[in-house]
């Protein structure tokens, strides 16, 4: 078997920065082993697969399957792979219509191209305040001694949200360094799938960001996600509501870096914008 694969770095206009994903063309459903079994060899964040639907071939179908694996096992929700997966079928395949629709675990997702940038519709998770002292040992060990602002969790995503203190700095969030074996020492069990780390932007100029971010996912085998667009349907809940704003620019810090705009729509769901460079593109041979 052969199935064309992709490397997609999403989330940045240039190459080698935001996240890269694996993109597979799948023209029937695998074994689900045989899908980790990929994501795994590819050791990125995120492997999308993407399935053609009522015989339409990848330039010319309007709707597609898409499922998302980490190295570990399979995501209900993945937006960098979103973004990664839309670019193939529009840049590469030279999709013919102005809308692709992606049916997922977390339901339908509509991608449309805007210029140069991809608009993802997604779900809106605002996430709810969480009691500190119940994880005050996961605190310690995602920020150490640094003052935090607010604690929330999303249980739709099972993501948790720290919010560091305005005193603190954007040097102060890059330079944190939780290791993935504290954090899974001290997670509540079962309930948190991913860890978010936020801190209010400076917007002192017209370029400014709204807020910026971190992530870390170690208990689906991802230290740290570069570029996480599953992480903004949270931030954007929160931080619309703390900035009275529907539009919002933001930046997470990882090392590679990537820049995320976000629009809060009037239906309640949210836009994710953003762009992709194709870096790579073979077949895997099975």
């Amino acid at each position: 078997m052969e199935i064309p694969i992709f490397t997609v770095d999403a989330f940045t206009n240039v190459p080698f920065k935001g996240n890269p994903a694996a993109i597979c063309l799948i023209e029937n459903e695998l074994q689900d082993d045989l899908y980790q079994s990929i994501a795994a060899e590819m050791n990125l964040s995120e492997t999308a697969f993407i399935t053609k639907q009522n015989s339409m071939d990848f330039s010319s179908g309007a709707r597609f399957g898409l499922r998302w694996f980490s190295p570990e096992c399979e995501v209900s929700l993945c937006g960098h792979a979103t973004l990664a997966s839309a670019a193939v079928l529009f840049y590469l395949k030279k999709n013919v219509n102005p809308v692709v629709v992606f049916e997922t675990m977390s339901g339908e997702l509509h991608v449309r191209q805007h210029g140069e940038s991809l608009i993802m519709d997604f779900p809106l998770n605002k996430p709810q305040p969480q009691v500190q002292h119940e994880i005050k040992d996961l605190l310690k060990a995602a920020v150490g001694d640094l003052p935090i602002q607010d604690v929330c969790y999303s249980p739709t995503t099972k993501k948790l949200m720290i919010r560091l203190a305005d005193t603190c700095n954007r040097s102060e969030l890059t330079s944190l360094r939780p290791e993935a074996e504290t954090l899974l020492r001290n997670e509540a069990i079962g309930k948190i799938k991913s860890l978010i780390i936020t801190l209010k932007g400076t917007q002192t100029t017209q370029s400014g960001y709204d807020f910026y971010s971190r992530v870390f996912a170690p208990w689906v085998g991802v230290p740290e996600d570069p570029v996480t667009g599953s992480a903004h349907t949270v931030l954007a809940g929160y931080w619309s509501e703390k900035l009275k704003k529907k539009k919002m620019m933001a930046y997470q810090c990882s090392s590679r870096g990537g820049e995320v705009k976000l629009e809060i729509r009037d239906d309640g769901r949210l836009d994710i914008i953003g762009q992709a460079q194709i870096i790579l593109q073979g077949t895997l041979k099975i």
